[in-house]
Parts: C-alpha cells; sequence; structure tokens
C-alpha cells in the first residue's frame, strides 16, 4: 500500500492504471452525496473518453453506488449507473472515489477485494489508506477537485466537467465553506469555460427540494433541539415517520445544512433511521474549534474537520446524549 499526498505525483501513474486496464469498476461510499457521484461519473466520463481519443482498446467501466437523488439525473452517465451489490463480477481495476474508509463501501467492498490492482482518490482526513495505491489530500475541497487535477486535458469534455462542477459546489457549499481555496475557484472557472449551465447546477442540485422533501424539513425543524446553552442544534427523524412522508435515505440530502445556518450554532447533528432500525448521523461545525471528524471517528466513521458522519445505534435519545457529551468535552457549556 503506498499514499501519496500530492496530485502531481499521482497523476502518472492513475493514468498508466487506466490505460492497461480492460475491465474498471468505480466504487464510492454509502449514501453517496454530490461529491461522490459527482466524482465517480466524471471519472468514468473521462476513461471512456480517454480510450475514445486515443484509440485504444476500450475498457469496461462500470459504476457502482447505492440509490442516489434525483436531483442528480441531468449527470452524464446517471441512469447507467449499477446499484447491483454483487454481480460476481471480477475488474482488472478498482477505483475508490471520496470514501475514507472500506467499510464505508458497504457491500460494494466486493468489488474492491476481488480487483487485481485498486486506487484511492480522497479528500477525508480520516482516511489512512486501504488500497493499493492511494492520492490522500485532505486539505482538498473535493474529490471532485481532485479528480480534475488528475486529468489530462485531452480527455476532458463538457460532460466531466459539469460533473467536477457538481461536486465542488456540494462539498463547498457553493464555496461557501472553509475549505475553498484560490485552486478550487481556478478549477471552477476551468470547468465553467467547458459551456456548462453552472447556474441550473447551483440552483437544482444544491438548493432546491422536492415539495415532499420541503414537508419533511419542516417537520424536521419543528422538532429541532438546541443543547450547550444553543450552540449545538439537532434534528432527527425515525424510520415511522420518514415511511409517512414516502422518503428514503436519499431524500435526507440538504437536512443537515438547514440545521448548521441556525444562528449562534457553533455545530449541528441531523439523526435518521435507516431501514436496520440503526440511525445515520450527519454532523456539521461552523467553527475549527469544533472538529466533528474527531467526534464521527469515536462512533467508526469519518470525515472532515467541518463534515462528518457515521452510523449510530437504535436508541435515538442515548445516542443524542451521547453526541452532546462529545461536543460539550470540545466547546465547553
Amino acid at each position: 500500500m503506498a499514499v501519496y499526498e500530492e496530485s502531481t505525483i499521482f497523476k502518472q501513474l492513475f493514468n498508466k492504471a487506466i490505460d492497461e486496464a480492460e475491465t474498471i469498476c468505480i466504487l464510492g461510499h454509502t449514501s453517496p452525496d454530490g461529491d461522490c457521484i459527482s466524482s465517480a461519473l466524471s471519472v468514468c466520463t473521462y476513461i471512456k473518453n480517454r480510450n475514445l481519443i486515443k484509440g485504444s482498446k476500450k475498457a469496461e467501466v462500470t459504476v457502482y453506488l447505492e440509490e442516489a437523488s434525483e436531483k442528480f439525473s441531468y449527470l452524464h452517465g446517471f441512469s447507467d449507473i449499477c446499484h447491483d451489490t454483487d454481480t460476481g463480477r471480477n475488474y482488472d481495476l478498482s477505483i475508490v472515489l471520496d470514501c475514507g474508509d472500506i467499510s464505508r463501501l458497504g457491500k460494494f467492498s466486493v468489488y474492491l477485494k476481488r480487483a487485481e490492482r485498486s486506487l484511492c482518490v480522497d479528500h477525508h482526513v480520516t482516511n489512512e489508506g486501504f488500497a493499493d495505491e492511494a492520492l490522500i489530500v485532505p486539505k482538498a475541497s473535493s474529490t471532485s477537485e481532485l479528480c480534475f487535477d488528475l486529468f489530462e486535458e485531452d480527455y476532458i469534455d463538457k460532460y466531466a466537467a459539469e460533473a467536477v462542477y457538481t461536486g465542488l459546489v456540494h462539498d463547498t457549499g457553493v464555496f461557501r465553506y472553509s475549505c475553498t481555496s484560490p485552486h478550487t475557484m481556478e478549477v471552477a472557472g476551468r470547468c465553467m469555460a467547458f459551456g456548462i449551465d453552472f447556474g441550473m447546477i447551483i440552483d437544482d442540485s444544491f438548493f432546491s427540494m422536492s415539495i415532499v422533501q420541503k414537508a419533511v424539513l419542516g417537520r424536521v425543524l419543528s422538532e429541532m433541539e438546541t443543547a450547550l446553552s444553543g450552540k449545538l442544534v439537532i434534528g432527527h427523524m425515525d424510520a415511522k415517520t420518514m415511511e409517512l412522508y414516502g422518503v428514503k435515505n436519499k431524500d435526507m440530502d440538504g437536512m443537515i445544512d438547514q440545521l448548521r445556518t441556525t444562528r449562534g450554532a457553533v455545530g449541528a447533528a441531523f439523526l435518521y433511521q435507516c431501514p436496520n432500525r440503526t440511525y445515520k448521523l450527519s454532523l456539521r461545525s461552523n467553527s475549527d474549534e469544533l472538529n466533528v471528524a474527531e467526534i464521527a471517528a469515536i462512533f467508526g466513521g469519518g470525515g472532515h474537520v467541518r463534515a462528518a458522519g457515521c452510523f449510530m445505534g437504535s436508541d435515538l435519545r442515548a445516542d443524542i446524549d451521547r453526541i452532546i457529551e462529545e461536543v460539550r468535552k470540545r466547546i465547553g457549556e
């Protein structure tokens, strides 16, 4: 296992591995978010463009991810994403994107384990490296940004640029979060030069919600709790209520950010219940004073200083109390 911290060093290795493989699978974390979906589809498009333009033997490329929100359906290749957890296939090369731990691949980890060779591109600070070769750059705004840096310009098209820009938008909160760097804006500008509809991407994939999601958000906000003198805002939704509204895990995207923007809040937590009765926890921080990646790691998860997540148990009240205690240790009452 080799871990790289510079995309310039990893770039040649990445492209050589793609050229040598005849079958490639692309994987991402469970409950895929905007950056996960976008980086996967941008890499898929790039590989196909590379094979086509170079005139080399076309590698078979398959993206494996859990079902994601339909708001990302404008992305090229979205409808081709495979949701089967084990087709029995073996691949020459497995490319893992935006995933900080092998357990976060869920049942799709079988494709990584059976692959002849594996690469990982990620920006989670908790990633210790689990592929044969990995590029891990925690300071990067997103995995999509890292992928763009690995691409050779001749094989980038409008579809790939559209996907990369989507990933940037989602992991930077439309370029508002502290992870946004001058290089992030440079990559965004280069994507815009391909003629992408950047306004639509921001409005439709980041800000828009369906009528049902709006109703769910109203329910979450009406029942939200505060702790530590208002420094921590907590929202939650159990499986019974989700069934009542007819929503699934993929519809919970964006709820945490509505909690995070509460005035006076240093951090926010949102828990929703999965079909197996456990709760999925999303954590956000508005200050480097509160490192939510540390908290997520305690519960077996990971992420970034200001955005992290994990799975909890099935006792909502007990889980909330544990979260409050960990936040209290870091920011006080």
